[in-house]
């Protein structure tokens, strides 16, 4: 008898793990378009990113000689780092994407007016793997209705709740 058991879906199916995620981004910015991209890392950082030293709050992607790099996300080095690399935690990052993306990307970028933001970094396949979004800038009157928004939503969830409760 030759019983083969299928392999077990939860072991093959990898779920992307959070690294860091840029919460200011949503706040600052309309986010349009999400796209993945690969990272072009040294050791060391790699190292420093499984230690959970990862930080794109100040980070934005621009273009340069037809390619996208990331700039102003930090990944601080460990103690214990090489001695014979010279460790910048906030050096200019290549990304990684394939050309029809960097080419739609960019003309968005430098026809319509849209920045690229990084808005989370994870590890998908034993990767590290970002997500940037094509994003508008927010005015002060987007944020105050945006802030509106958010607290009516949390003050209906109240009521809501003291409802279900008296019922």
């Amino acid at each position: 008898m030759n019983n083969k058991h299928p392999k077990n879906k939860a072991k093959s199916t990898t779920t992307p793990k959070t690294i860091a995620l840029n919460k200011r981004a949503r706040h600052e910015y309309h986010l349009i378009e999400r796209h993945e991209a690969g990272l072009e890392l040294q050791g060391w950082e790699v190292k420093a990113i499984r230690a959970g030293r990862a930080n794109l709050a100040d980070g934005y992607a621009y273009v340069r000689d037809g390619e996208i790099f990331l700039i102003g996300a930090q990944i601080t080095p460990l103690i214990q780092a090489s001695t014979h690399v010279v460790a910048n935690d906030r050096r200019t990052r290549k990304l990684l994407l394939h050309r029809r993306q960097i080419d739609t990307l960019i003309g968005r970028v430098q026809r319509e007016g849209f920045t690229l933001v990084p808005t989370a970094m994870y590890w998908s396949k034993n990767r590290v793997k970002m997500e940037i979004a094509l994003a508008k800038g927010k005015q002060a009157h987007d944020k105050r209705h945006a802030e509106k928004e958010r607290e009516w939503q949390r003050d209906k969830q109240r009521i809501m709740r003291a409802h279900n409760r008296n019922a």
